[in-house]
């Protein structure tokens, strides 16, 4: 008996080991569920349906769970078979002796499916986005996929787990954007969706590694992690994504792309797939980038053109939700192909606030002509640049260009409608051929004060003298004083200790008294007054030297001394203006030595071109109103030559003509001669009897000249001869 028991015992274990095993490896087959199992299945699920050829009976050791496992099952969704490759049905084993089999797990493992399977199977799922994707984006690849189902004590879905690969993902992500050779694994159930180890390696765009997490609860968080590098090496590269950028194609296009970018992304959606919130971080380097632009632009510190923007080597990190837009860019740049120069760059969007702040090497050339400041190109200057922009108001915080010893720096710049509205400071010091030209500040508090040892004024005539629609200061109505103890208005003329005290309403000079000195007793005086009766101003200028004042006037061209006096009644609309310039004289003007050759004047030509042909006065009388110049009376009068003129000038054509008479010796030699000469001309005037009729007309730089060279004097012009040689007498 003793025997008896520990053998039983041993027999009992061996046979429980034995079934273990049985069920653990090869189980045990058994046809006698397969319908109830199906019924089971598709009791809570109408649209799938189950066929069973045989079914083993396993056991699961590491879940201590018997499972009902078959091959090659023909499973149908909607009527559509889905290729199976192996089902494993968890039951409840008690519910097996109870003849109620109930159901806890399905576990599937689906045969590799390509595309046009998975678009087969597709049609049998309900319209959708989903569904539209997958038949009009996905162009080809693999899935393995394996699927856990999980059902209630009702046999009724409660949850699923799906688990797989895909490999060589062909997708169409935008318009002409698609991701080539795309592998990552994935990970889902009813609440997240989990796909890892993304890789792609597309034409232009390569994804070394990669991440992305969906959560599907109340509402829906996207998360992602990307390693990205984008390269674009020819046009016709980029060109397949212009769409993707409508502004940014009208400016210019980009080329020769070599960019690599870690980013990081979370989006938020509500229920109706509607953005709450979304959080944007990129970090990178610009390896190689160029913009080449359609039309080249003008920046305002320069004539020169700029054609092409290129950043090489330049590291950059990004930051966007949706209150905030960061991103800051530090690294190498050029223009116009020159050659690098150091930039860091800080861009900061905060609702509609803009704040932008750039620091940066600047080789290209800079020009300021209203104080006469030139970089040249190759030379280094650095500039600093901080500014914020809310709708049209822009500060512009600071500014400041350092080359060398020349130092530009404003503050405090406030702009509304590109109109200034307030300053705070302006100081310059700057050099030209290693020589200081200019050491001033300019502030502005209660009034405008202008003070400094240095101001270079010899292109301000020709920015006074440029028409603009709207004057920078239209906002400012302020008094204005200016003390300058050297102003350069010529390269041989420096005025010194300049004095001006005024008063500017609405960006406008409404009263001037001001003066200088030339030296030797040669000054120059400036008044302008206002009179409210009539709205009327009245400018007067002085000055004992012309030339300073006349040379950008090509009218002018060759006057040497002489003094001037100039008054002036205007209003908005019109003027009417008078200038007076005394004992001067014409030397290599190209247009009096054309005139005086076409009318084969020889002597007086060579005379022009060398010691000049002296004037004892010149006379202009002038009426302006909008764009046209009517010029009333040019008179003229020298020992060699005399001139009147008339004529006006607009926009399109300039026409004068006028008579031209030589040689006063020859005229009087005329007079002279018996009946004829006293007929004429009175002997007591000795004025010309022959002159020169001439015509000059034609658009801005293609005037033409024609004469009529033998021609009676009118006695207009024999009168205006009388009448100031009296007064010069």
């Amino acid at each position: 008996m003793k025997k008896i028991l520990p053998t039983t015992l041993i027999i009992i274990l061996i046979t429980f080991i034995s079934i273990i095993v049985a069920l653990t490896t090869s189980g045990v087959e058994t046809k006698k569920f397969n319908k109830i199992i199906s019924q089971k299945i598709n009791q809570g699920n109408n649209y799938l349906n189950l066929d069973f050829k045989t079914i083993k009976f396993k056991l699961d050791l590491k879940k201590l769970s018997l499972f009902l496992d078959t091959k090659n099952p023909s499973i149908y969704y909607r009527n559509t078979l889905i290729p199976a490759q192996n089902i494993k049905v968890y039951v409840d084993f008690f519910s097996i002796i109870k003849s109620d089999i109930r159901i806890e797990k399905i576990y599937l493992v689906l045969n590799k499916i390509n595309i046009d399977q998975l678009k087969e199977i597709s049609v049998s799922f309900k319209p959708s986005n989903f569904t539209s994707f997958l038949n009009n984006n996905l162009k080809d690849g693999t899935f393995d996929t394996e699927i856990e189902i999980y059902l209630d004590n009702n046999n009724l879905f409660n949850n699923f787990i799906a688990r797989g690969a895909v490999t060589d993902l062909e997708v169409k992500i935008l318009n002409n954007f698609t991701l080539k050779k795309t592998n990552f694994s994935f990970f889902a159930d009813k609440s997240d969706i989990l796909i890892k180890n993304i890789t792609s390696d597309s034409d232009e765009i390569k994804i070394n590694e990669g991440d992305l997490k969906l959560n599907l609860s109340n509402e829906i968080l996207l998360e992602s992690n990307l390693n990205t590098q984008l390269k674009f090496q020819k046009k016709e590269d980029f060109n397949k994504y212009n769409s993707l950028f409508p502004n940014l194609k009208k400016i210019g296009r980009l080329s020769d792309i070599n960019v690599e970018v870690m980013t990081n992304f979370s989006i938020l959606l509500d229920k109706t797939y509607k953005i709450k919130n979304y959080e944007i971080k990129n970090t990178g380097k610009i390896i190689k980038a160029n913009f080449n632009f359609i039309n080249s632009i003008n920046y305002f510190l320069s004539e020169e053109k700029i054609s092409s923007l290129s950043l090489l080597n330049s590291k950059f990190n990004s930051y966007i939700n949706t209150k905030k837009n960061k991103i800051n860019i530090e690294g190498k740049y050029s223009l116009n192909k020159e050659d690098l120069q150091k930039f860091t760059l800080e861009n900061l969007i905060i609702n509609d606030l803009l704040n932008l702040k750039i620091n940066a090497d600047f080789i290209n050339p800079i020009k300021i002509s209203a104080i006469n400041y030139r970089k040249k190109k190759g030379s280094i200057a650095n500039i600093n640049l901080n500014l914020d922009k809310k709708k049209k108001i822009l500060n512009l915080n600071k500014i400041k260009i350092n080359e060398n010893k020349s130092i530009i720096f404003a503050e405090g710049i406030k702009f509304n409608k590109n109109s200034l509205v307030s300053l705070k400071k302006i100081t310059v010091k700057t050099y030209e051929n290693k020589k200081k030209n200019n050491d001033f500040v300019i502030a502005f508090k209660n009034n405008i004060s202008v003070n400094g040892t240095n101001f270079d004024a010899v292109n301000l005539l020709k920015l006074f003298s440029q028409k603009n629609e709207k004057s920078l200061l239209s906002n400012f109505s302020k008094d204005i004083e200016i003390n300058l103890a050297n102003v350069n208005i010529s390269k041989s003329e420096i005025l010194k200790n300049f004095r001006l005290i005024g008063k500017i309403v609405n960006g406008q000079f409404i009263k001037i008294s001001s003066k200088g000195d030339y030296g030797d007793k040669n000054y120059l005086d400036i008044t302008l007054k206002n009179n409210k009766d009539n709205n009327k101003k009245y400018l007067e200028i002085y000055s004992d030297i012309a030339k300073p004042l006349l040379k950008e006037f090509n009218f002018f061209n060759g006057l040497s001394g002489g003094n001037l006096l100039y008054s002036s009644v205007f209003d908005e609309n019109n003027s009417n203006s008078k200038l007076k310039i005394k004992n001067f004289k014409v030397i290599n003007a190209p247009g009096m030595v054309k005139l005086l050759s076409l009318a084969d004047l020889g002597g007086l030509a060579d005379l022009a071109e060398g010691e000049g042909i002296s004037f004892d006065i010149l006379e202009i009388s002038m009426e302006k109103s909008k764009d046209t110049l009517k010029i009333n009376e040019i008179l003229a009068l020298g020992p060699s030559i005399s001139i009147l003129m008339e004529g006006y000038q607009d926009k399109s054509v300039t026409s004068l003509r006028g008579t031209l008479v030589p040689a006063k010796t020859l005229n009087k030699m005329i007079s002279r001669i018996p009946l004829i000469g006293d007929i004429v001309i009175p002997k007591d005037v000795g004025e010309g009897l022959f002159g020169i009729s001439f015509k000059m007309k034609g658009p801005p730089n293609n005037i033409k000249t024609t004469i009529n060279p033998i021609r009676t004097i009118t006695p207009r012009f024999i009168q205006k001869i009388i009448d100031k040689n009296k007064k010069v007498k």
